[in-house]
């Protein structure tokens, strides 16, 4: 280290072994590469495949996992494993997990806007985006212990029993994730799924996967049962299909307008019979992409008999 002088400022020269200035070299960005989240877990790709996410430079931002058949069924079994004990949870348990989500998530607003910036997201819509997927996690924190009371119903019967319709979980749902929405869309699909009891395998935006998988890094550390939320990445028309035929699968929900790949969801659906819903004309940036009717799709209706003693001859009941 050589030091001099000049003009009473402190100058502070890098020499190398033969006496001259050293020049720092320019500093390479380390890429970040995005596994998928499933059963707790944050695994690569099977097959070993991935691809780079890409901006309107065509900047390579990360290099992201190409999900295949054997991820989706690794998931499945993770998402079916998780059923019993999640759907066997208190709604407030459920409503206290949701919020924490929230938290973590608010926690960590930073990141998300500068990634969603970064996938060419501009900084005002950027900003609603990580703030609404906040607000739409406590939403549905709020009615976890509530859409109950809402859907059920104690029914009328010429008998002397009582008849209650209650609502009660499907089981694995299959999500493909609206591709045009990197968080928000992702949040307002998983949020009523799980807060209803349901477990999910959701295929994240192959377009802005990388808050997709970051969120992955919030469920994790926010008291979410292993398996319940598993998200893959890759692309829809390669997975879609199994998104759509997999024998395990009690619902499928599809937030895209190719025409093509709903009608190859209704024709493959009917192998078991399971439901598919469509979201595909819904703003998620306006009060229509948050509803407990959302909820309400992926329940069951269980109607239960329930007699009524009769006490003595004066036939009293209670």
């Amino acid at each position: 280290m050589a030091k001099v002088l000049t003009n009473t400022k402190k100058i502070q020269v890098h020499l190398n072994g033969n006496g001259k200035e050293q020049v720092p070299a320019k500093r390479l960005n380390v890429l970040k590469t995005y596994k998928m989240y499933v059963g707790g877990q944050f695994p690569r790709s099977e097959s070993g495949r991935y691809y780079p996410a890409l901006n309107k430079s065509g900047v390579t931002l990360a290099n992201i996992c190409l999900g295949s058949r054997k991820d989706f069924r690794d998931a499945m079994v993770s998402a079916r494993s998780a059923f019993s004990g999640w759907s066997a949870r208190t709604a407030f348990n459920r409503s206290q997990i949701l919020y924490r989500i929230a938290e973590m998530l608010e926690g960590r607003r930073a990141q998300f806007i500068d990634e969603l910036l970064q996938q060419d997201v501009p900084v005002k819509q950027a900003e609603t985006e990580v703030s609404l997927s906040i607000d739409r996690l406590v939403y549905y924190s709020g009615w976890c212990d509530k859409y109950q009371q809402i859907f059920s119903s104690v029914n009328p019967v010429a008998c002397s029993h009582f008849n209650f319709s209650v609502p009660e979980p499907m089981g694995v749902i299959s999500v493909v994730a609206p591709q045009n929405s990197g968080l928000l869309g992702l949040v307002s699909v998983i949020a009523p799924v799980i807060a209803g009891g349901n477990t999910c395998v959701v295929l994240a935006s192959s377009e802005k996967p990388m808050c997709a998988v970051t969120f992955g890094e919030v469920l994790n550390s926010s008291d979410l049962p292993g398996g319940v939320v598993n998200i893959l990445t890759g692309k829809v028309k390669e997975l879609a299909p199994y998104f759509a035929d997999h024998m395990d699968v009690n619902a499928a929900l599809y937030c895209e307008k190719e025409e093509a790949t709903i009608r190859m969801f209704k024709e493959k659906s009917a192998l078991n019979v399971k439901r598919i819903h469509l979201y595909n004309d819904i703003n998620w940036f306006s009060e229509e992409g948050q509803s407990p009717y959302f909820i309400f799709d992926f329940q069951e209706i269980k109607t239960t008999w329930h007699p009524i003693e009769n006490i003595a001859g004066a036939k009293s009941g209670y």
